[in-house]
């Protein structure tokens, strides 16, 4: 459960290092596999009970489930993160061995293969991946660029093998695992001072609205003219070049809107040479009924453009086919969660005189999907509406996420959100500006265009990949336990004893 204490917004990031590296040890000690197991699991259960219980205020609060379904719901939930590593510390018991290629190869491969899968598997979940911790503050971070946050879980759990060596070995191999783990700490430091990539033309002004419209009431039809005029009148307030609203912000379809509305809108933004972005839904008639999108439109002096969202939230936005969990739906009251996917590869948009990639709330989680848009383009901005979470842990830490996407691919992350975490960040990670929670504002600041490819943009997760697999060769080479190589080498010392007592008696 510390774990989560070195995530935003707590930020202790040397805690996950210690954690993993307890694990390790608890986990080799074990005198079954099924004990491991256990250990793996109770981890999981607390580092994901700890830090994803905001689940439960998405369900009960505004999903309108009783507190007894939500609870358990979250439970479940939490129950199937906790697969992964109960699954990691079940794989390092099977292939332990008591040498520093196991903890620097195998171990930290197991832990990063299992963090890949829970990011892939039921359209994947890499929330709370272990990497993210060390951003930006964490030496570790600066790996970051390079190979993105699995590459920085990868090197949390190299560092956290290392440090169980150099506590659990002898002097000599002690200060080589030292050496290493200093070095790998170096290393991170010297990476944090390079600039992959470039600025490209002139700064520009930028204003993100934060509405503060409350969930429970944000689709109802008495809420609807309030709500519109609300984000007139902040548009109307703003002469930045670039304006951004969040997810969903109007709360119509775009074939609702009234075009005096948008003439409005036009009238503002093209006096003042601009360009806006909002979040907005999509229906397109088809046979079998409508489709539904969750969309942003650009509109202002640049071409009208739209993006559609094409990770979505299972629950929230779709509903997995599989019956199981088809209770789960039947019990929740979340508006439009039937929507479809747009497109795997959308271009770039043009606006402000920048190449934007928008990506919409829970798709900034997916490193390799927001790097598909690159290095065409040359800012990257996020829509989100985190009202569904309340005043918990999920708006900071949706925040570190995105401090990761912009240092990824060393570009500007504009986050326009409806409650919180709004803000603007630069290319190393580094928050500018940020808004305060729970208020309606609008913020404003400059963000600029940056061209260039970051290592982790031109080769993603490729070399990660390549670790594990080396890692995991490492380890099935030899099955020999971690206990069988102690007896084995206590045998021996026993045996040279034996022989030194008998050729004195002799």
């Amino acid at each position: 459960m510390s774990t989560i204490l070195g995530y935003a917004p707590f930020g202790w990031f040397p805690i996950p290092v210690v954690a993993l590296a307890c694990l390790i040890g608890i986990t080799v000690k074990q005198a079954s596999a099924q004990r491991a197991a256990y250990i793996g699991f109770c981890f999981g259960i607390g580092m994901f009970g700890a830090g994803v219980s905001w689940v439960y205020i998405s369900l009960n609060t505004y999903g309108g489930m009783s507190a007894t379904m939500a609870f358990l719901s979250t439970v479940l939930f939490c129950v199937y993160l906790a697969v992964f590593p109960t699954l990691f510390a079940f794989c390092c018991w099977l292939v332990r061995r008591d040498t520093l290629a196991y903890l620097m190869l195998t171990v930290p491969a197991f832990w990063t293969a299992t963090e890949l899968a829970r990011g892939t598997f039921f359209t994947g979940f890499p929330w709370l991946s272990v990497g993210y911790s060390q951003i930006v503050d964490s030496p570790l971070s600066g790996y970051a660029p390079i190979f993105g946050v699995y590459g920085v879980s990868l090197a949390v759990a190299v560092s956290s093998g290392l440090l169980f060596h150099c506590c659990s070995s002898s002097n000599v191999r002690r200060y080589r695992a030292a050496i290493i783990l200093v070095a790998i700490i170096g290393v991170g430091v010297l990476l944090k001072q390079v600039s992959w990539t470039s600025p490209s033309g002139l700064k520009f002004s930028v204003a993100l609205l934060q509405g503060n419209v409350p969930q429970d009431t944000k689709w109802k039809e008495a809420s609807l003219k309030p709500t519109l005029d609300l984000y007139l009148s902040l548009v109307r307030q703003s002469s930045a070049k670039l304006i951004v609203l969040p997810e969903t912000a109007i709360p119509l379809f775009i074939d609702e809107i009234p075009n005096s509305y948008v003439d409005a809108l036009m009238e503002h933004i093209r006096a003042r040479d601009s360009d806006l972005i909002t979040g907005i839904l999509e229906r397109q008639p088809s046979g079998e009924g409508d489709i539904y999108y969750n969309s942003a439109i650009s509109m202002g002096v640049s071409q009208e453009r739209i993006y559609r969202k094409q990770h979505l939230v299972p629950f929230g936005e779709y509903v997995p086919s599989f019956r199981l969990v088809s209770w789960v739906v039947d019990t929740l009251r979340i508006p439009l969660n039937n929507m479809s996917r747009g497109p795997a590869l959308q271009e770039p948009i043009p606006v402000a005189g920048e190449m934007v990639a928008i990506n919409i709330c829970f798709e900034d989680v997916f490193g390799e999907e927001i790097r598909q848009a690159l290095p065409s383009a040359t800012v990257l901005v996020n829509l989100s509406n985190l009202a569904w979470f309340g005043d918990s842990l999920a708006a900071p830490q949706h925040l570190q996420i995105s401090k990761t996407r912009a240092l990824e691919v060393g570009r500007y992350m504009l986050r326009s959100t409806n409650t919180g975490a709004t803000a603007i960040i630069d290319p190393r990670g580094t928050v500018v500006r940020q808004a305060q929670p729970f208020e309606r504002l609008i913020l404003e600041g400059d963000a600029q265009g940056f061209t260039g490819a970051t290592p982790y943009v031109i080769l993603g997760n490729g070399p990660i990949l390549l670790f594990c697999g080396l890692g995991l060769l490492v380890g099935l080479s030899s099955r020999r336990g971690w206990a069988t190589e102690k007896k084995g080498k206590l045998g021996a010392a026993q045996r040279d004893y034996v022989a030194s007592v008998g050729s004195r008696s002799l």
